[in-house]
């Protein structure tokens, strides 16, 4: 599920060169994967204005949503800024969640105060395949926590993706996605009508696909 301002948010990413679209010379991702698409939401923290306005799309859609909720967690470490700041905003408690245990000290891999039952937003700036995302649910859950769904700033929409979250009984809303991204690219002449095809395919096979 997209939030409504969809077309809004997807026009930010792009402004502040969170989102790079390059389907003639594709990026390489860790996972060996060819990509048109680059998303690096922290860079939208250094735009102030549109930082808050990210920040307010968030806090409306976990007030919509998710009114029940009790905490927010952020998944570290690119979703503690935007965790802490829709926390802030809502006046939740606030806690984030780690890769893997810390290596010294309490070695805690959930960092805050949190309490068995209590009612949690995910709050993650990516969702990609999902795996990472929902490695954090599990986390989570295995804590004793309620772990009631998941807000994104991004989504590539992978079928993968939405397959993981079903499977983990998980709902998951993104402010905006990659159709969304693709669609406002072409009305901006970013890119060619004749290539929205090309690069809708690269979301339904990503493994498979060598650029144009």
């Amino acid at each position: 599920m997209t939030s409504s301002n969809e077309k809004a948010v997807a026009e930010k990413l792009l402004q502040t060169g969170a989102v790079k679209l390059s389907p003639q010379a594709p990026f390489t991702w860790a996972s060996g994967w060819k990509s048109p698409i680059y998303c690096d939401n922290r860079k939208v923290l250094s735009f102030p204005y549109i930082r808050d306005f990210v920040k307010s799309e968030l806090c409306n859609v976990i007030f919509e949503q998710f009114p029940e909720a009790e905490l927010l967690a952020g998944v570290a470490t690119a979703g503690i800024a935007w965790g802490a700041m829709a926390a802030d905003q809502l006046k939740l408690p606030f806690a984030y969640v780690r890769p893997k245990p810390k290596e010294h000290g309490m070695g805690n891999q959930i960092e805050g105060a949190y309490e068995p039952g209590q009612k949690v937003v995910v709050i993650e700036d990516l969702i990609s395949t999902g795996k990472s995302s929902l490695q954090v649910v599990d986390v989570l859950r295995n804590a004793g926590v309620e772990v009631i769904g998941m807000v994104s700033i991004f989504n590539y929409g992978f079928d993968k993706a939405t397959e993981a979250f079903a499977e983990k009984n998980c709902r998951f809303i993104s402010l905006t996605n990659y159709s969304a991204m693709i669609e406002l690219a072409v009305e901006k002449n970013i890119i060619t009508a004749d290539l929205e095809n090309v690069l809708m395919q690269w979301r339904t096979d990503p493994a498979g696909w060598t650029g144009i």
